[in-house]
């Protein structure tokens, strides 16, 4: 785990450390008045909650912030079109710096999973994890400066519920912080903003495939039809498990079709 400050970078590591060096850090992690800036962090909340029993909370996701931007630009949201780190580091407006190395730490891993779990940590795993969460905060401070209001607060929601997307547990999320509320002041517009859930659907075994259909043509129609972000487990997350992000109206819009899916032979 990586943690960058203003001043200094610093690298947890939970296979030297164990699990107590991780757990200090879990009253920073989990408090609300502590903002943590994260890109994509579904799966790294995954792997605290099950390995270390640790909710994230208060999180910045800059894949969500990239979206938001483009929103308030006018651009149409489209389909999984999610910008990766590189590609968020590459934008001229939030820094503008190549960073091959990224790559070269990837095609390692594609060659050996178990990349990271050596020890000592060469000089590449250092400057990769540093790389990593380096420019995080530039990136955050330039991307706040761009949101509006409206942006900011589905920034705050969509974080929380990118947070416990995976972490699939029997009570529903009650254990989690709750959502961050409307603001009254955006609650005042005409077009006030509709809450956001998440829906997390059980698929039986052997139908993932009638979900996504022949070269994701399926899956592809009913994300453009819903509006809603629909996430498959399996590489992405829990296996045989889908999961929707959106307004309660594109949720349950969703569930209906995918269960439609399901019910086919």
């Amino acid at each position: 785990m990586q943690l960058a400050f203003p001043d200094a970078i610093y690298l947890v590591d939970a296979i030297e450390g164990g699990k107590t060096l991780v757990k200090a850090c879990q009253p920073a992690l989990e408090s609300s008045y502590i903002t943590k800036v994260i890109h994509d962090c579904k799966r790294d909340s995954e792997a605290l909650y099950f390995q270390f029993g640790i909710k994230l909370h208060n999180v910045v996701d800059t894949q969500i912030a990239y979206s938001l931007i483009k929103e308030q630009e006018g651009q149409k949201r489209v389909p999984d079109d999610y910008i990766s780190f590189v590609g968020l580091l590459a934008d001229p407006r939030f820094g503008g710096i190549s960073y091959a190395e990224k790559e070269e730490v990837r095609v390692l891993l594609r060659q050996d999973p178990n990349f990271w779990k050596y020890r000592p940590l060469s000089d590449l795993m250092v400057r990769a994890a540093a790389d990593d969460v380096r420019f995080l905060l530039f990136i955050y401070h330039k991307m706040v400066e761009k949101l509006n209001q409206r942006s900011l607060w589905y920034l705050a929601v969509r974080g929380a519920l990118y947070c416990r997307c995976f972490c699939t547990n029997d009570n529903n999320f009650a254990d989690w912080p709750p959502l961050p509320p409307v603001p009254d002041t955006l609650i005042a517009e005409e077009n006030a903003p509709e809450e956001e859930i998440l829906s997390v659907l059980d698929v039986p075994p052997g139908k993932m495939g009638c979900i996504i259909g022949r070269r994701g043509v399926s899956i592809l129609a009913i994300k453009q039809s819903c509006s809603a972000e629909i996430i498959l487990g399996g590489d992405k997350g829990p296996p045989d498990k889908v999961f929707i992000i959106g307004t309660v109206r594109q949720v349950r819009k969703a569930e209906a079709m995918l269960r439609g899916r399901m019910l086919q032979l």
